[in-house]
């Protein structure tokens, strides 16, 4: 096979994100929340299709995006100092990942919210410690009960998505493939894919056994990156490292 099978189709980014989307909400899986970066997030059409069909989200929006009328920036500038709270958006590779915080309730729309809303919309801004002129902005739709450090935990999802992709160039090699034909790349990225999923279940593995061990400072931890040098220096190595 030479080239993409007949049913597969030109998708625009949007189109790709809608229809995994809707694969997960079809699964077994429980899908509570969506969060997407601002291509997806700017797309009114993108977020009523996400309310339609009921996951709450966070979604990152530009500076320039339009909310009730005024840009999302100016709205954010005119919030208080004591608005902002420090919070965590997760670990990074040099500890806790802190910023400032601030979000504003937004009122019910109600061609979709209807007269009891059962959905909370949020306007979440992150702002850089060292930099503060630096502000990230976020739309929501949370459920009512949800408080702005639930946004803040769905924002750091992303991260970790990130994450998941980095690691996966850095130690499969899921972006080197010097292809031209589709099989090839399908299989590349596959591979890439499955070789990433058996290093990260086997650092998995070694955390659950770990125990109290990982609290000591002299022991290095086994993420992938870890577990395949281990692998290439020789399979004993590893299963001295994972039983000591």
């Amino acid at each position: 096979m030479r080239r993409p099978p007949d049913d597969r189709v030109f998708a625009t980014k949007g189109e790709l994100a809608r229809a995994m989307i809707l694969r997960a909400l079809a699964s077994l899986l429980p899908i509570g929340w969506v969060t997407a970066d601002s291509a997806c997030g700017q797309d009114s059409h993108f977020r009523r299709f996400l309310e339609g069909h009921q996951p709450s989200y966070v979604v990152a929006v530009p500076k320039s995006q339009q909310v009730h009328g005024p840009r999302i920036d100016f709205l954010i500038g005119q919030a208080p100092p004591e608005a902002w709270q420090r919070l965590s958006a997760g670990s990074g590779a040099k500890g806790e990942r802190f910023y400032d915080w601030a979000a504003a309730r937004l009122p019910a729309v109600w061609e979709f919210d209807g007269d009891e809303p059962t959905r909370q919309r949020w306007m979440p801004a992150r702002r850089s410690i060292a930099r503060p002129d630096e502000i990230a902005h976020y739309l929501a739709s949370a459920p009512l009960e949800a408080t702005v450090a639930d946004l803040v935990r769905i924002v750091d999802c992303r991260w970790k998505v990130e994450e998941c992709f980095q690691s996966a160039k850095n130690e499969c090699g899921l972006e080197k493939y010097e292809v031209r034909r589709y099989v090839g790349w399908y299989r590349h990225i596959t591979l890439a894919m499955l070789a990433h999923a058996f290093l990260a279940v086997l650092a998995a593995q070694e955390r659950e056994r770990g125990g109290s061990e990982r609290d000591t400072p002299d022991l290095v931890d086994l993420t992938p990156a870890e577990i395949r040098r281990l692998l290439a220096v020789g399979p004993h190595r590893l299963q001295t490292a994972t039983t000591r």
